[in-house]
């Protein structure tokens, strides 16, 4: 009896030695391309807009990161004289994700190709994706993923035209 015990031991220590991942919502960006697309597709049929702009943004990060006071002052004085364009406002940022959600609605998607974007300074993805909107198929919506320093992979770019017909 005691050996069986004995036995046991380690495998209730294995059983409770597991680990889980768990990504914040704060971590929206994905690791791979396509994930960014499916959550941000996602996000987009839920009126997320908090969370599409944590996954639409350069390599610089995403759109919802604005910058604090004191990176906007320099930005501010930049845009004056030419050197930049003046920081966003959270409030511009929220009327971009939802202009962008309203064309996006969808019934269904499917992810066609995944593509590496060659000649881009930053490692760029295309992602194509064949969707279902207001009951009309609309074939190949390109978006273009980028990747920050980080590692995260952000929506650069999507060519909403193919959706518009503009």
């Amino acid at each position: 009896m005691k050996c069986l015990l004995y036995a046991a031991i380690p495998l209730l220590l294995a059983a409770g030695c597991t680990t889980t991942q768990i990504v914040s919502s704060g971590e929206m960006a994905a690791v791979a391309p396509r994930l960014s697309v499916e959550r941000f597709l996602q996000a987009s049929n839920e009126r997320d807009l908090h969370a599409m702009a944590g996954l639409f943004g350069t390599a610089d990060g995403p759109v919802i990161e604005t910058g604090g006071a004191f990176g906007c002052m320099f930005k501010r004085i930049g845009s004056w004289i030419g050197l930049g364009d003046r920081c966003t406002t959270l409030q511009e940022v929220e009327l971009r994700m939802d202009a962008i959600a309203q064309i996006l609605q969808h019934e269904d998607y499917t992810i066609v190709t995944d593509e590496r974007v060659p000649g881009r300074q930053d490692q760029t993805t295309r992602v194509g994706v064949n969707m279902r909107i207001r009951g009309r198929d609309i074939s190949d919506v390109p978006f273009l993923v980028v990747q920050t320093d980080q590692g995260r992979w952000l929506i650069e770019e999507i060519v909403l035209r193919r959706i518009t017909g503009g």
